[in-house]
């Protein structure tokens, strides 16, 4: 049986040309479905939980061409691919709601570093033991997802020397966060976090995977992957989600990948380790040197996600989803968003016609997809 998925979806508006312009007031007030970040440079979507990855499709699709559509309605403004201001401004905030105090304790507390695109991806698991398996298993492996998405080399029209910019600035927050045993242990940190003001509410858990529900830290039913860059290329940004979800399929069947039972290395260790690796995902993505949790060795990200795709691949070739796993085969061959952007500025391109070139493509992509897998997305006036 398929999990239910959902994502959260982070994307820059601007113009063909690459400059980033602030338009969520206009857009969260005309169109359904989209919400502000506290700066406005950005807006979100969110797609309904679903377990067929050609619904998943559609969902990501159809707001986006709607959302494209509203802003041509506004002028020549466009959707901008990225995970970080790659042109500029990082020197200002923009609030887009001047009067929540929240954004205010963000602004004055993170600055820019916040004002990224990312995609966030729920997984729906409603039994609790299980839950908290997956969270460990994908919390240690998290780096992984990281080395696929990684589309931020740029900011302010300058090479950052990282191919995830975005996670190497985050203010993962609190500054340590525990594999959490069980859903109790979760309830008890959480409540001491909030009363130590190291979080500010049970929204304020920014760390590369957090268990997730209506009402937390108590109803809980969905794993949440918080560490993805931005990817722009839906066929990609499925792969992604299939490569976790067939992971998180294999643990359900083999409980003992759980990291507490099957790693040589301490708990203290475990998080050590992981903490480094996503460093080294986020300035090297695919090439990094990482450590594996399990043995404490060292191996490149590539090698990690392509022994964790053959074991992969026939759980969903038997579950109906292979075809959708697939397309992560080519991320390995031809580099992420941000090595082919690096590779073409070490070629010579200009940075700005890089990041035009790929505000071109993402359009053109998702253009080229609605034809065959959604219906015409309706104009708003």
């Amino acid at each position: 049986m398929l999990l239910s998925k959902g994502l959260e979806i982070e994307i820059f508006t601007g113009t063909p040309q690459g400059e980033v312009i602030g338009l969520s007031d206009q857009i969260v007030r005309q169109l359904d479905g989209f919400v502000r970040e506290p700066d406005s440079r950005n807006v979100e979507y969110t797609t309904p939980p679903c377990c067929s990855y050609e619904s998943l499709l559609c969902a990501i699709l159809q707001p986006r061409l709607q959302l494209r559509n509203y802003l041509q309605t506004l002028g020549d403004y466009t959707l901008i691919p990225g995970s970080t201001l790659s042109l500029g401004d990082a020197s200002r905030f923009f609030r887009s709601d001047p009067n929540n105090p929240y954004h205010a304790y963000i602004e004055n507390t993170y600055g820019t570093d916040v004002v990224t695109a990312s995609v966030h991806i729920n997984i729906g698991i409603e039994d609790l033991d299980v839950l908290f398996r997956a969270c460990r298993l994908v919390r240690l492996e998290a780096p992984l997802v990281l080395a696929l998405s990684a589309s931020s080399p740029f900011l302010d029209g300058k090479v950052t020397g990282s191919h995830s910019h975005r996670w190497q600035v985050f203010p993962k927050t609190p500054r340590q966060v525990p594999l959490f045993r069980n859903h109790q242990h979760f309830i008890d940190w959480t409540n001491e976090q909030l009363e130590l003001g190291t979080m500010q509410n049970v929204r304020h858990l920014w760390s590369s995977v957090r268990p997730n529900g209506d009402r937390r830290p108590y109803s809980l039913n969905r794993l949440e992957l918080r560490i993805t860059d931005l990817v722009v290329q839906p066929l990609q940004l499925l792969s992604i989600v299939a490569f976790l979800e067939a992971r998180i399929q294999q643990l359900i069947d083999q409980p003992h990948l759980d990291p507490l039972k099957s790693s040589q290395l301490s708990v203290e260790k475990l998080l050590e380790i992981t903490d480094k690796n996503e460093k080294l995902a986020a300035q090297h993505s695919l090439e990094a040197a990482l450590t594996h949790w399990r043995t404490g060795e060292t191996i490149t990200a590539k090698d990690w996600i392509s022994n964790i795709y053959d074991e992969v691949y026939p759980i969903a070739k038997g579950a109906g989803f292979a075809c959708f796993l697939s397309p992560l085969k080519k991320i390995l061959r031809e580099g992420n968003q941000a090595q082919q952007w690096l590779t073409a500025h070490t070629q010579g391109q200009p940075l700005p016609k890089i990041i035009q070139q790929a505000i071109a493509t993402a359009a053109e992509q998702d253009q080229e997809l609605s034809k065959y897998l959604c219906e015409p997305a309706a104009l708003v006036a």
